[in-house]
């Protein structure tokens, strides 16, 4: 089995409670950097003009990438709704790049329309994402307009009011599912829901993290009766299973349980 590593850390605060981004280009091992370069390249090569701006997320940009283990988030911010894009090459772009590059586990391309991105009216984890765990590699950094964030109730809610149905749709995908990679991304991906569900069950004192690590320890603080479930969820994000059947039995069983517990 693989083993857990202690890797992560909670989201460092200032002294009014806000989230202080720790992403740095600075931080991105050099492994990663030709990636970065071919991701970037191709976003402007089919969209041009219609990029606003483009991000990278999540661990590598925080200094905690791992060669072969962690994926490439990134984020298009466009200057066209993505209904208006032509979008035809997404697919086969990210599967060329992930064949070229082992560096990465995966990568991903998202894109986003910069009005929404500016609409804070409303609670969305995109922006929130920006602001708080990206950094900039192309055009103006859109997150000097928009509003720090706190780990607070409606960062909770964020992970907790789809929860029912993403654990139906888990539930669906997994229902009959004889293809073994697609097993394993359905794996990796409910059980990151899971894990970042519990966290928000328990997000005390404002405390948040996007590490699986860290949350798993937390919500297992106060749910000690919980923990073996949960560290299991860890060993499925970490080490995806492509035995669709015991999948679904955990989800029916501990998915089930944190569906309730959320209300």
């Amino acid at each position: 089995m693989t083993a857990i590593k202690k890797i992560g850390r909670y989201c460092s605060t200032d002294n009014e409670g806000y989230i202080v981004n720790d992403s740095d280009i600075g931080k991105v091992g050099p492994e990663f950097h030709k990636v970065i370069r071919k991701v970037k390249d191709a976003y402007l090569h089919y969209l041009g003009e219609d990029i606003h701006s483009i991000y990278i997320r999540g661990s590598i940009p925080r200094g905690l990438g791992l060669m072969g283990v962690s994926d490439l988030d990134t984020i298009a911010v466009t200057n066209k709704k993505s209904n208006d894009l032509d979008l035809h090459w997404v697919e086969q772009t990210e599967q060329e790049i992930n064949d070229e590059f082992d560096c990465v586990n995966g990568v991903e391309l998202s894109f986003y329309y910069i009005n929404d991105i500016l609409d804070t009216s409303f609670f969305s984890i995109i922006p929130f994402m920006l602001k708080t765990h990206s950094i900039c590699v192309f055009g103006k950094d859109v997150t000097i307009d928009l509003p720090n964030f706190k780990a607070d109730k409606r960062l909770a809610n964020e992970h907790l009011v789809n929860l029912r149905s993403q654990i139906q749709q888990a539930q669906i995908d997994l229902t009959g599912n004889e293809d073994p990679e697609d097993i394993k991304d359905c794996c990796i991906w409910i059980m990151k829901i899971v894990i970042r569900a519990g966290l928000a069950l328990v997000m005390i004192n404002r405390v948040y993290t996007r590490d699986l690590y860290p949350a798993y320890k937390l919500f297992s603080v106060n749910f000690p009766e919980q923990e073996p479930l949960m560290r299991k969820a860890l060993h499925y994000a970490i080490a995806p299973t492509t035995n669709a059947d015991s999948l679904l039995e955990f989800i029916n069983n501990f998915g089930i349980w944190l569906v309730k517990e959320a209300g």
